[in-house]
């Protein structure tokens, strides 16, 4: 495992950014979402076959480690489900500070696991 900032409680520590260590935290923060890492990554070595390249593959680490730093720290979790769950409301500007603020959690996010 990886050091990381501290961000307050965290439900794990951040993963090495390897398949096997982004499963094995997947498994304890969104278990219910291993078919869908599975099926993404079966999809992304079959382009990087077809492909000859790494590229689908880096982008699927890059993917769920993202995903899985937003489920083990509470607090981008409350934000990123606070906004999803805004960004259709009827009020135009509710949605679009929603959006503003997805935005923020998933570069956050992305900007934590590139560290």
């Amino acid at each position: 495992m990886s050091t990381q900032a501290d961000h307050g409680h965290e439900l794990i520590p951040r993963p090495e950014l390897t398949p096997d260590a982004l499963r094995a935290a997947l498994t304890v923060v969104a278990p219910g979402r291993l078919e869908e890492m599975q099926a993404m990554k079966d999809e992304a070595f079959a382009k990087a076959v077809e492909w000859q390249s790494l590229s689908p593959v880096q982008s699927w680490v890059l993917i769920w480690a993202k995903e899985i730093e937003i489920a083990r720290r509470p607090d981008l979790s409350t934000r990123y489900a606070r906004a999803k769950n805004n960004l259709e409301h009827k009020d135009p500007d509710i949605a679009q500070e929603a959006l503003r603020e997805l935005s923020a959690v998933l570069d956050e996010a992305l900007k934590a696991v590139r560290e």
